[in-house]
């Protein structure tokens, strides 16, 4: 593995070429990303802490962003989301490996607004629906038989073609910035990596700092 490694021959990333703020220069990769091709674009490695401060990553998808920040459903049961209740500040790394191309963005979560989440919940496919009432996430469970069997008891409770209600433990997060980093590949490991940072005294609210690669 030590001779393992890709060569970046990217035009590379310039100051002068980003925009006024993170999420809109987030919309614009985001853009090439989904253009590109990129299997799952929308893709992303959330890391969460617990109180005693014990890491744990897991991908899921991103549903939305805008100026309030970046959104995602999961169980509030979960691991994730235990740990969100406990330390609310995460991490969330896009890893566009073909474009050569990585976001990071740091900041705060807390959970959106249940209106937001029930308008997400009924664009989900039916079987979404029902899968998030089957699973209790990042529990044990016995087998496959076990959980295919809870499916299928919640698709007799809730029919195809009729309402599904949102589960009471189900929702959204919305993870609001505080750094943005986009990460562009190079030449000899010098890689361009520009970093907003909050920044309530500047015109923009942000401030944009390089990092050494």
């Amino acid at each position: 593995m030590a001779a393992m490694r890709a060569h970046y021959r990217s035009a590379g990333l310039s100051e002068a070429e980003l925009t006024a703020d993170p999420y809109e220069q987030f919309a614009h990769w985001f853009t090439e990303a989904a253009a590109s091709e990129l299997h799952e674009p929308n893709a992303m490695v959330v890391s969460t802490a617990d109180a005693a401060g014990r890491p744990s990553s897991r991908t899921v998808l991103l549903k939305g962003y805008d100026r309030r920040g970046f959104v995602f459903y999961t169980n509030y049961n979960s691991r994730k989301a235990r740990e969100i209740a406990q330390n609310p500040r995460v991490s969330l790394l896009f890893p566009w490996y073909p474009l050569a191309r990585q976001v990071v963005v740091t900041g705060t979560a807390e959970r959106v607004p249940a209106e937001e989440t029930a308008a997400y919940f009924r664009d989900r496919p039916y079987g979404s629906r029902i899968g998030a009432w089957a699973s209790e996430q990042s529990t044990v469970v016995a087998s496959r038989a076990e959980l295919d069997a809870a499916y299928e008891r919640m698709a007799a409770r809730h029919p195809e073609g009729e309402p599904v209600p949102v589960p009471p433990h189900w929702g959204g997060f919305r993870v609001t910035a505080e750094t943005v980093e986009f990460w562009q590949g190079r030449e000899n490991r010098l890689h361009d990596r520009l970093r907003y940072v909050r920044d309530e005294t500047a015109k923009t609210g942000w401030q944009v700092e390089r990092l050494c690669p």
